[in-house]
């Protein structure tokens, strides 16, 4: 049998997508989950100074995990291969400039449009698998998107004036997502080198943060630096669980399975924070879950 040429539409696979995909999706996105838990033992921790120790400490968290596990010449061979090397600055350039966008939002009191934009960046992914990457959705799958659409226009009909926020936390992640599921790398090697694109303007946006008038708060305390400095592998594990699902997996697949996250932030933040719950909150979770409920019931029933 000769096999399909590239130029053909990728096609939904006729079972159910693999463990070795599902599996580091959900625990990337699990972990992702519980990051209000970690941020709130920062509080007193400027957020910007959050973000450089989340840059200065994943790289040499991946390079001693690339010299344990002796992928040194995948790293090597990652950083000799051009088209490789481009790819990965551009994903690298895409998480850091999502954590960017994040940390402004919260600073400027904009909660609801960054909580917004974890909604819409699972359609943003089935649009992309769909215009990019040829991969065609099922009659059932189609209108699990548009349920989840419809629920996650209520709630960006309440913050039209910052949905621009939203629009681009998503589209940055959605684009990462993309990037680094056509990066022929492995997740580790990958990560590697994208924390090395990233690693000068963690040192250029330590150096503002420094002359801020409260300096750095690394030092400060001992519990203060142990937490900081956790923010090394609290980034880097589930990045690479989420690459190596990126690969795994349909990428539309990889969308749906992404709304554990905002699903867990809503749960903490009722349950754990007592934030206030809206009665659209709850319109809005019942159009999602429904969507995901039809979504995998298509899945499962063309599992062989």
């Amino acid at each position: 049998m000769q096999p399909m040429p590239e130029t053909m539409p990728r096609q939904m696979p006729r079972h159910s997508p693999s463990v070795s995909g599902l599996l580091p999706a959900f625990g990337a996105y699990g972990i992702w989950c519980l990051f209000p838990l970690y941020f709130a033992l920062l509080k007193d921790v400027a957020p910007f100074e959050v973000v450089v120790w989340r840059l200065m400490c994943t790289l040499p968290f991946c390079l001693i995990a690339v010299a344990v596990l002796r992928q040194g010449p995948a790293l090597r061979a990652a950083l000799t291969n051009p088209r490789t090397l481009a790819t990965l600055a551009l994903s690298g350039f895409l998480i850091g400039a999502n954590w960017l966008i994040y940390v402004v939002a919260i600073m400027e009191g904009h909660v609801l449009a960054a909580s917004l934009g974890y909604y819409i960046n699972p359609l943003m992914n089935i649009l992309a698998a769909t215009v990019f990457l040829k991969e065609k959705l099922t009659r059932r799958q189609w209108i699990a998107v548009a349920l989840a659409t419809i629920g996650v226009a209520l709630l960006a009909k309440g913050a039209l004036d910052t949905l621009w926020i939203s629009l681009m936390l998503a589209l940055s992640f959605a684009c990462y997502g993309l990037a680094r599921k056509l990066a022929p790398v492995a997740a580790l090697p990958g990560l590697t080198v994208e924390t090395l694109v990233l690693f000068v303007p963690a040192l250029a946006l330590m150096w503002w943060q420094m002359q801020a008038p409260g300096g750095l708060a690394m030092g400060s305390s001992t519990r203060i630096s142990l937490l900081l400095l956790c923010a090394g592998p609290l980034t880097a594990i589930p990045l690479m669980l989420f690459a190596t699902a990126a690969r795994a997996l349909p990428f539309s697949v990889l969308g749906f399975i992404q709304f554990v996250t905002p699903t867990g932030l809503f749960l903490m933040s009722v349950f754990i924070f007592h934030e206030p719950l809206r009665p659209i909150q709850l319109v809005c979770f019942a159009f999602i879950w429904a969507a995901v409920g039809v979504f995998c019931w298509d899945i499962l029933s063309r599992r062989n």
